[in-house]
């Protein structure tokens, strides 16, 4: 099948197979993996949730893995990593995400507003090592909050269709009860499963008036409220996703207890090799814009954010690709490994590298 592919490809030079089978239907597709979406709800307030048909090229995912979907946007595609809140193993095409419209997120609000059954989409495969293990635990505990409900929604629901017989505590934190997504499918799995304990909290920051009074602070996680929810979390395996201070709390507690080994947690954040500022030294070209400034340091993204320039960028953590440029010249070190990198015309991403002395960027 993969020869007869290169050969129809080769008799369609200069122009990919793809680009013709799309004039048919924008899903159909050789090579890329596209999905068409099928239906869309927005039943949470500040939520929608797409239910997306993939082609035939999807393998499906594990339970708390990410998918990279890109969305064109003004003719520009931009990607974006979301969860797929879906149980693993499923034999279908069909997948779901609920992305959360953050403020001044171009593709979450994009989505929120715009999406509509017939919207074709580009996929990327399943990745990311936050998933169950293929061995499930004895017992399981997973915490999240706010958006990053949809990982450990993908656990539950994997776990509810195995009927898995172990203890499990699902926690999360929300704003308000109304912000929750699929409330209804989680009472329901709760309802059936009388192993499977569902608690929600809905934290209150010092000084907020509630009821007239005002409060003191309350609903944060701590050492307590985990023993109240799974006093057996020290033989259990932890999976937990959501804003930092919920997840370095987390951690902060196990690691306390001797069992930094039993908690997993999926950060779309960016742990960078530090560079003292100090050290810096040239001077960053954004050749394509005639602009230049003092190197800080810093990623070449956020130089060029300070320099007025307003490069495409998505997740900010080298995944998703969106912020790629070509370096002309002069040599970069990766953030997240130290390497460095010397070689002209090449394309990097530059929200993962920061120049080392002059830099000539494309930009």
């Amino acid at each position: 099948m993969v020869g007869l592919i290169d050969l129809v490809q080769t008799l369609t030079t200069p122009h990919p197979l793809d680009r013709y089978l799309e004039l048919v239907s924008p899903a159909l597709t050789a090579r890329e993996l596209r999905a068409e979406v099928t239906h869309v709800s927005r039943a949470v307030p500040g939520s929608v949730t797409l239910t997306l048909r993939t082609s035939r090229r999807w393998r499906g995912h594990k339970a708390g893995q990410y998918i990279q979907i890109g969305v064109l946007i003004d003719g520009v595609r931009h990607v974006r990593c979301y969860s797929p809140i879906d149980p693993e193993g499923g034999s279908d095409r069909f997948l779901q995400i609920t992305v959360k419209a953050h403020p001044g997120g171009l593709v979450s609000n994009y989505l929120h507003d715009h999406a509509e059954p017939g919207m074709v989409v580009n996929l990327e495969p399943a990745s990311g090592v936050f998933a169950l293990p293929e061995q499930r635990p004895a017992k399981v505990l997973l915490i999240s909050g706010g958006s990053g409900i949809t990982p450990v929604l993908s656990m539950l629901r994997t776990l509810d269709d195995e009927a898995y017989t172990g203890e499990v505590t699902f926690l999360h934190y929300a704003r308000q009860p109304e912000m929750i997504p699929h409330r209804a499918e989680l009472a329901a799995i709760a309802n059936r499963r009388p192993n499977f304990r569902v608690e929600y909290r809905f934290p209150v920051e010092p000084g907020t008036v509630v009821n007239g009074e005002t409060s003191t602070g309350s609903g944060f996680f701590d050492y307590d409220e985990l023993e109240r929810v799974a006093p057996w979390f020290a033989d259990a395996q932890t999976f937990v996703c959501g804003p930092p201070p919920l997840m370095n709390a987390v951690k902060n507690i196990f690691e306390a207890e001797g069992l930094a080994d039993r908690v997993h947690s999926e950060e779309f954040t960016l742990t960078t090799v530090p560079v003292d500022p100090s050290e810096a030294t040239g001077t960053v070209t954004f050749s394509g814009s005639d602009v230049a400034a003092e190197n800080n340091g810093s990623s070449l993204l956020e130089q060029a954010e300070s320099a007025g320039l307003t490069p495409e960028y998505g997740c900010r953590m080298g995944i998703c690709f969106s912020c790629t440029a070509t370096k002309v010249s002069g040599c970069t070190r990766n953030l997240r490994t130290g390497e460095l990198d010397a070689d002209p015309d090449k394309q990097i991403q530059i929200c993962v590298n920061a120049p080392v002395g002059d830099v000539d960027i494309a930009l």
